[in-house]
Order: C-alpha cells, then sequence, then structure tokens
C-alpha cells in the first residue's frame, strides 16, 4: 500500500521548468523559474542507509512554496474502508506535519515532515501501532543529519558505481537501457532493505498495486534479481535469501499436504511476505518448477561468488526440497519411462480446469536441471550421493514432442516441444516456458544434433504465432532465448520494440502496451470492444521488464554456458565499435571484451576466486596471451586469485 505523495506548489507564478536525474548519485535536481526568469534550484535526496529523504533549497525560491500531503486514502479510500481500514490521521503544521495510515492487521506506516532552514526533512516508519510509528518516523526526522546521510549515501554510490560493469553500446537505446536499469537496481533491491516485490519500493498513490505488489516466483522475482549476478552485486540477493529462509517450515508444509512428502519444499508462484497464496489461480499454487527455479538461482548466486554458505544454507535445501517433490509425483510408464502425470505449463490455458497435462516441458527442464545440479552441489558440500538424481537423468525425458504441420511447413509435419502431452503452441503466449531448457534451465544444447531439429522447429512455432498476446516481462526473456541462438540482430530488435511499445514516459516499465493496436494486453480497447464502450485500464508498472533487460544486453555481451564463458557469441552486424568491463560470470571472473570494426579484438578476465577458466568466442581459433598463441576454440587455463589476463584475438586458424 502506498502512503501518499507530497505536492510543493511554488508562489509568484513560479513553476518547475527541468528535472535531472543524476543515476551516478541518485540526486533529482530541479529548476524553478517564474516570469522574470528568476531561477531558483531544489535538489531532491535520498538516504541509502534510512528511511529518509530531503528537498535541500539553494536559496529561497522564488514566491516561496506551499507543501500539502495528498494521502493514498484519497484515491483508494472507497476500496480500503471495505476491507476495514479506516482513514489516515493527518497533521499539518506551518513547519512540519504527519500522515499515519492504520492497516487492520499490519500495524501502522508513518511518514513525518519537518521544516528546517532550507530543508524539508522526510522520514517513515512501520509500527506495531499508530502511535509507535508516529514516533518512530518522528524519531528519525528529529535524529536525521543531512550532511552525514549524503556523505554516507555519496559512499555507498561511488562503491556501487565501482563496482557494476562499465559497459559502452553503439545503441542508444540498449545503453539507456542499461544505466536506467541498473540505477533502478541500486533502489529495489538494496542490500539490508526490503527483498523486492514486482513493483519494488515505487508504488503509486493513486491506485492499489496490481497483483498487490507481491511476490511472483514463475518468472518475475527471477527476472528483478537476474543482474544482481552480472552487474556484480551479489549482495542485493540477501534480502530475498533471508526472507526465503524464514518461509522454509511453511514450504515443508506446503509439500507435505501437496506431495504427502516430508523432506519436499513447495513455492507457490503468488504469495505474500509471508508467504501465504495471494489470489485464486490454481495452475501457478501446483506449478513446482518454481521452487526448482529459485533453486537455480541460488544455485547461481553460489557459482557466481563461490560462497559456501549461499551454497549450504540457500541452494542446497531448495535443490532437495524442489527434486524430493518432483521425485514424490513421478510415476513409471512406458516400460520405465519416469513420468510427472500432473503439471502445468505457466499461465497456458490460464485457470481453466482443462490448464494441465502429463509432462510439461517446462517441469522437465526445471527437474533436469535440478537432478543434474545435485551431484555438484553434494560433491562440494561433502554430502552422499543420492542414486535417483542419475535414475531422472536416464528416465526423464528433457522435454516432451508433438508433430504437425502449419505455415510454410504446411506439406510436412514437424517435431517441436509441447506444453505438455498432447498440448502445442497453439497460439500466441506470453510465458516462453516450454523453451525453458534452452533459457533459464539450459539443460540442452540447441546446437546438439539430437535436439537441433526439435528446436527449430520449435522457434519456428513460437515465430509463427507471434507476439500479438505478449506482454512487457516477455520481450526481454525472448530477446534471451534469441542471444541463445545466436539471433544477436533478433535479440537486439526486441529490446528495441520492448522500449517503444512497453515503457512510459518516465521511463517506467510496463506490463501492458503503452498504447492500442500491438498487443491483446493494450490500454483497454479491447477491454470494452466486446462488452459496449471502452473501459480504460490502469496503468501497470511493474519492475520485472526492465531488469529484465538489463540481463538481456549481458547475454548479448557474455554468457555462461555449461562450465564456458562464451563472449560475444554473435555481434550484432550494426554493432562496429564498442566495449565493456567487469561483467560477472560463474566461476567468480570479471570479463570485459573491446570489438573494433565489428571484430573482436581483445577480451580481459579478471578471477576472483581463482579457479578453471573455460573461454570461447564463435570463430575465434587463435589466442595470444603473454606472448604465447593458443590454437584452439576454447581457451582452457588455471587462474589464481587476482590474476588478471589479457588475451588478443588473432583469428581464425583459416
Amino acid at each position: 500500500l502506498g502512503c501518499g505523495r507530497f505536492e510543493l506548489r511554488f508562489g509568484g507564478g513560479a513553476v518547475p521548468r527541468e528535472a535531472t536525474l543524476d543515476m551516478e548519485r541518485g540526486i533529482v535536481s530541479i529548476e524553478v523559474g517564474d516570469s522574470s526568469r528568476r531561477t531558483e534550484t531544489l535538489t531532491v535526496h535520498q538516504s541509502m542507509h534510512e528511511e529518509t529523504a530531503w528537498i535541500e533549497f539553494a536559496d529561497d525560491p522564488p514566491g516561496g512554496f506551499e507543501l500539502t500531503i495528498v494521502p493514498a486514502w484519497d484515491f483508494i479510500g472507497e476500496q480500503l474502508s471495505k476491507w476495514g481500514y479506516d482513514a489516515p490521521r493527518i497533521v499539518t503544521g506551518e513547519r512540519g506535519g504527519s500522515v499515519c495510515q492504520g492497516t487492520p492487521a499490519d500495524g501502522a506506516l508513518a511518514l513525518v515532515w519537518r521544516l528546517e532552514g532550507r530543508k524539508i526533512l522526510f522520514s517513515t516508519f512501520l509500527g506495531s501501532d499508530a502511535d509507535g510509528a508516529l514516533k518512530g518516523a518522528a524519531k528519525s526526522v528529529e535524529e536525521a543529519d543531512p550532511v552525514s546521510l549524503r556523505r554516507k549515501s555519496d559512499s555507498w554510490w561511488k562503491d556501487y558505481r565501482h563496482d557494476i560493469p562499465r559497459v559502452e553500446l553503439p545503441d542508444p537505446v540498449l545503453q539507456e537501457a542499461w544505466e536506467y536499469g541498473t540505477y533502478k537496481q541500486a533502489g529495489m533491491s538494496t542490500p539490508g532493505g526490503v527483498a523486492a516485490t514486482l513493483q519494488g519500493p515505487w508504488l503509486e498513490e493513486y491506485q492499489l498495486p496490481p497483483w498487490s505488489s507481491d511476490y511472483h516466483f514463475n518468472i518475475n522475482i527471477q527476472m528483478i534479481y537476474w543482474p544482481c549476478l552480472g552487474t556484480n552485486r551479489l549482495d542485493h540477493l540477501g534480502p530475498l535469501w533471508d526472507m526465503i529462509v524464514s518461509w522454509m517450515p511453511k514450504l515443508k508444509h506446503n509439500a507435505e499436504c501437496f506431495f504427502e512428502a516430508a523432506d519436499a519444499l513447495m513455492l507457490p508462484h503468488a504469495v505474500d511476505d509471508r508467504c501465504s497464496v495471494q489470489g485464486s489461480f490454481w495452475t501457478g499454487t501446483i506449478d513446482h518448477a518454481c521452487t526448482a527455479w529459485m533453486a537455480q538461482l541460488a544455485w547461481m548466486h553460489y557459482r557466481y561468488g563461490m560462497d559456501g554458505q549461499v551454497l549450504r544454507e540457500v541452494a542446497w535445501p531448495l535443490l532437495i526440497g524442489a527434486f524430493n517433490g518432483y521425485w514424490a509425483m513421478l510415476e513409471e510408464v512406458d516400460g520405465g519411462r519416469l513420468s510427472l502425470p500432473v503439471s502445468v505449463s505457466p499461465e497456458y490455458g490460464g485457470s481453466g480446469m482443462d490448464a494441465w497435462g502429463r509432462d510439461a516441458s517446462f517441469q522437465l527442464a526445471a527437474l533436469h536441471f535440478v537432478a543434474a545440479t545435485l551431484p555438484e552441489a553434494a560433491r562440494l558440500l561433502g554430502e552422499r550421493t543420492d542414486p535417483r538424481w542419475e535414475e531422472v537423468r536416464r528416465r526423464v525425458p528433457p522435454y516432451t514432442t508433438v508433430k504437425g504441420n502449419g505455415g510454410r511447413a504446411k506439406d510436412r509435419e514437424y517435431e517441436r516441444i509441447a506444453l505438455w502431452e498432447g498440448q502445442d503452441l497453439e497460439e500466441s503466449h506470453r510465458h516462453h516456458s516450454h523453451l525453458g531448457s534452452i533459457y533459464p534451465f539450459q539443460t540442452i544444447d540447441p546446437e546438439d544434433p539430437q535436439h537441433a531439429e526439435i528446436v527449430a522447429g520449435s522457434i519456428y512455432q513460437w515465430i509463427r504465432k507471434g507476439m500479438g498476446a505478449w506482454t512487457g516481462w516477455c520481450i526481454p526473456w525472448a530477446s534471451i532465448i534469441c542471444s541463445r541462438l545466436g539471433f544477436s540482430d533478433a535479440a537486439v530488435s526486441l529490446l528495441h520494440w520492448w522500449n517503444g511499445v512497453y515503457t512510459n514516459m518516465g521511463r517506467g516499465t510496463l506490463h501492458n502496451a503503452g498504447f492500442d493496436g500491438i498487443t491483446l494486453f493494450d490500454t483497454g480497447y479491447f477491454a470494452g470492444a466486446f462488452g459496449g464502450g471502452r473501459r480504460e485500464r490502469p496503468e501497470v508498472m511493474q519492475m520485472d521488464a526492465g531488469m529484465g533487460a538489463v540481463t538481456a544486453v549481458i547475454e548479448l555481451l557474455v554468457q555462461n554456458r555449461s562450465g564456458t564463458i562464451a563472449v560475444l557469441p554473435s555481434i550484432p552486424a550494426r554493432w562496429h565499435d564498442f566495449s565493456f568491463d567487469g561483467i560477472r560470470t560463474e566461476g567468480a571472473f570479471l570479463v570485459g571484451a573491446t570489438v573494433r570494426r565489428y571484430e573482436l579484438r581483445e577480451v580481459r578476465v579478471t578471477s576472483l576466486a581463482g579457479g578453471p577458466l573455460r573461454l570461447s568466442h564463435r570463430g575465434t581459433t587463435v589466442w595470444e596471451m603473454d606472448g604465447e598463441r593458443f590454437d584452439r576454440p576454447v581457451l582452457e587455463r588455471e587462474t589464481r586469485r587476482g590474476e588478471e589476463l589479457v588475451i588478443r584475438i588473432i583469428g581464425s586458424a583459416s
């Protein structure tokens, strides 16, 4: 629930003329001017350590100003009152004031402000009751020292900018997606803060947040947190893991009820911060790949940081819990094959009673990832190997297929990955989960002759059904899939399309298109076209797509492929000169590269943890490092902690 907003109104005809966001320091500067061309600049600051912000005037603003509190109740009070909320308590004065919104079951949120010289200070506080919340916020404002807070925040931003990669692209659209996305990452997943929800901290005051600003674990939260890996900010995952570890008793209880398995975990796809199921989307509630997908994210956190504590306390229990849930579901069919008799492919068929089937390809990919990862995790932790893991790898198919014709291939049947047994991709669908074996789970190599023709048929069908029912967050995912297939120009074009269709004027990232005529998830034309009269849809802002775009940029530059770091696996045709440094990869390496005249010239690697390095670049077989030439497609080397390597690309062996 968003608390509300403050409005500053300036006297003497003065109005805001220009605002500038400093993404290096997290400061907004606003120029205010009147008809006499007198101008004044005010800056908006946010502490990165306390729930305190402040507005600072360089001089007295022309004509003075008036500050007004506009609580969320003014917009959504009628809805809230039906749920047992009372109107907020508002106190206003010349030099300060407060607003406090109580809730029926969760205490109260208070916001207190105070005018001090040329500064307006604001603090928020969440308390067990209204009095406690107000006292907490008032104390924060009273003790706030803007000079000290600014110094600490400047230091935080300096460290943040030092850690994240330096990326200079020849594409202004993707450059902006990178810069604004990494800026937003800083605010929504701050270490020591609250685990990021669909909207993060940016809750609108004028409407209830879509989907209650909850936690969606069938793509959205994973997409929000993916960039923390490649941008070298692994500690941003901390609040997420703290929350999920606190849920372990409930995840075990869910599994005992659903699987009748005492050693399993089950994470539903949509929950609140107490892990209580939100909504009535039953197919999401039984989507066990949510557990496996979070296990994968935790494993990736370990692989990127080589942090044994993350492996032991987070990745291992999630991997074991996910596997045991799947194992409890498996049954033997067809003379020895293991099968999931009840499975779903996220959101396909909605919540209809026929929105499920046997051996959903998404679930099979998730299960194969878990079964393939557990032996390595067990080895690292000194745990016993379970023979069931290998049994799953041998007896469970990597995906389910269907055969059919259509489009240009109507004269012959072609095999492709199915949603589940007997269910083809029959329509445009925003959740690319049936392609999960390509990404995110990477359980097959699309170029392996065993899979290549089926992958081609699957992508053919995917493209043929088109993007008519896609939403904002699925575009970066599609871009990543294209990058994984070597379609770098398609990957770039998709991100351009996302930027034009699914962002608003303030660069907010949208679930529905920003205008009509592109997708069925539009601003309202189809909402009213078949029911009489147009019904405007409220704008749905959520952060997954913006963070997904950051990951999609990383995937264009560097990919982790089965223990090999693939640098620029396919260079976009229009990207002639560009460079990057500091992209973090599995094995705790920082990777950079330089491209000149469309050709990769140099690769730079820093080993943060030591260990084996496997490096590849499509088409490159001759490398030079420390005066030594290497004539092979994959460069392999044992590295020392802190070692820095500079590798020149000579060219192809031919």
